[in-house]
């Protein structure tokens, strides 16, 4: 079948073609026939009782320098297309959860991947308080009193803003580390967003697992290692990627995800694990397709269209 595709995203130009997991995920659709679309988040719009974005054609080649023919923008209805990918970068703020609600307008009618309704409900930090028996000691709160309580109680903790992304602004504040009243400030300063504090998981100096989720079933995935001295193992944080298998616990963990994704509509989905802990499910715009193929030479992308696919046709 050959479908048109709309991506909502950022600007495709720059992004790094051996990294990047949406420009695969668009390469993939391309090879199988179908008309790519892509538009910013801010060209989203709705007018007289339509969902428009101005939008332009593209067409992607893996050639450094030269990876992309941009269409003339114009004005189309978001309706008109079969697929919305919702791949724009976070923070989750007003702006981000703006285009979901508008997108919730087309969906299921438009295939919207992941679902709008259901990213909007599941914010990477929060949406892992469902399973708070998988997670390590955690605190979701504003409460100074109950901060400092979590510390003193667990001693070495890890504060982190609630709807942050790239492991920006996560701290690792060890047994007498004195900075934990002026980091509150901070934090309280520019936000009114609760703070989620964790006990320290020593195991992260063996990395951080990204596991990646297709349609409920775990395809693979790769470790993120820290640099040393370095507490996050974000890759944008200069964490570094290498090959990895799954454990069984590793596994038990997607065993019961699956019913919560899957009813859900959550397609492709990031969930991150340290030691026997998971510490986020990302739904917003995972990534790690291209190093799980660089790695093990699992086909992320094409079993992900293979799921689009199965699951547009199921629909219409």
């Amino acid at each position: 079948m050959a479908l048109k595709v709309a991506f909502q995203m950022d600007p495709i130009e720059p992004v790094d073609i051996d990294a990047d997991s949406s420009f695969v995920l668009a390469l993939e659709a391309q090879e199988r026939g179908h008309q790519l679309f892509h538009y910013l988040p801010q060209d989203l719009s709705f007018r007289d009782g339509k969902v428009v974005a101005e939008m332009r054609t593209m067409e992607l080649r893996r050639e450094y320098g030269n990876h992309c023919t941009m269409g003339e923008a114009k004005t189309v209805d978001v309706a008109d297309m079969d697929v919305v990918w919702l791949r724009q970068d976070p923070p989750f703020d007003m702006s981000y959860l703006s285009t979901t609600y508008l997108l919730e307008l087309v969906h299921p009618k438009t295939l919207v991947v992941n679902n709008p309704t259901e990213v909007r409900n599941a914010p990477e930090k929060l949406s892992i308080t469902h399973f708070s028996h998988l997670l390590p000691p955690t605190l979701i709160t504003r409460n100074v009193a109950e901060i400092k309580a979590f510390r003193e109680e667990h001693k070495d903790i890890i504060v982190k803003p609630l709807f942050g992304n790239g492991g920006e602004g996560v701290f690792h504040l060890k047994p007498g580390d004195e900075n934990l009243g002026s980091l509150l400030e901070m934090f309280f300063a520019r936000s009114r967003d609760p703070l989620m504090i964790q006990r320290y998981v020593p195991e992260i100096v063996h990395g951080d697992k990204r596991i990646i989720i297709v349609d409920g079933e775990p395809i693979g995935g790769i470790n993120r290692i820290p640099e040393a001295g370095e507490a996050r193992a974000n890759m944008h944080a200069g964490g570094k990627a290498e090959k990895v298998g799954l454990t069984d616990r590793e596994i038990a963990i997607c065993d019961e995800l699956r019913p919560f994704l899957k009813e859900r509509g959550m397609i492709f989905v990031g969930i991150d694990v340290i030691g026997d802990y998971m510490t986020e499910i990302n739904v917003t715009s995972p990534t790690g397709l291209q190093e799980l193929r660089k790695f093990d030479g699992t086909n992320g992308e094409g079993l992900i269209w293979d799921a689009i696919e199965r699951k547009y046709a199921e629909t219409r």
